[in-house]
């Protein structure tokens, strides 16, 4: 899905900061479990595919700087683009997965099941996981992180990879959508999200769960 600003009010490429959010490739537990902060969860076959396919449409970006979550997954298809840009991966515990409490490394099916399940879905600003964050904390969190690092790396392209959730909430914060509604954004595996900041403006979000196109167009060269 491609979104992009009215042209009076889309910020010029020698101002604006563009951050890209990639959610890690698959796992053997994508779509299955809520695998959470858990350690040793690694890319499936398919994931590293994913991976190189978005080290090639990052090819021709002139990337200054890449983060990462420190969790496996997501190092590990930071470590594509690294290879490619030359450039070293920066682990930022701000970009980590939600912390789900109690329910790590539940079955979804098993979960669907609760009644607390609607909450999540449909009222996500109200709900806590048992022993664990909030929807509200990870956004915060999120959102608070992805400003730091624009700042640090003013006009420059900030590379991020995250996970499905977190990129959620910072899109939707970004387009000014209440949290209540962020489950309606999809991030699937391997999918690009683009955000134009310029200080003093509202950020401009370019992109949402792109997986195919290149992106060297994203920044005039």
């Amino acid at each position: 899905m491609l979104m992009t600003a009215a042209a009076p009010s889309a910020p010029s490429a020698s101002q604006a900061t563009l951050l890209l959010l990639v959610r890690h490739g698959q796992t053997p537990t994508t779509g299955t479990v809520l695998p959470g902060r858990a350690p040793g969860l690694h890319l499936s076959d398919r994931g590293r595919v994913q991976a190189k396919r978005v080290a090639e449409r990052l090819a021709d970006l002139p990337v200054d700087v890449i983060y990462s979550s420190p969790l496996e997954r997501t190092r590990e298809t930071a470590e594509s683009t690294a290879a490619c840009t030359g450039l070293e991966i920066n682990e930022n515990a701000g970009l980590i997965e939600c912390d789900f409490g109690e329910w790590t490394g539940a079955a979804l099916a098993e979960l669907a099941g609760l009644p607390q399940w609607q909450t999540v879905q449909h009222r996500p600003s109200a709900f806590r996981f048992p022993n664990g964050e909030s929807f509200a904390q990870m956004q915060a969190r999120i959102v608070g992180t992805l400003e730091a690092l624009c700042a640090a790396h003013a006009g420059g392209v900030v590379v991020c990879f995250s996970h499905a959730d977190p990129i959620k909430a910072a899109v939707a914060h970004a387009l000014g959508t209440h949290l209540d509604h962020f489950q309606r954004i999809v991030i699937s595996p391997g999918s690009v999200s683009a955000i134009s900041y310029v200080e003093g403006q509202a950020p401009a979000v370019l992109m949402v769960n792109a997986t195919l196109e290149p992106l060297s167009g994203l920044r005039e060269p």
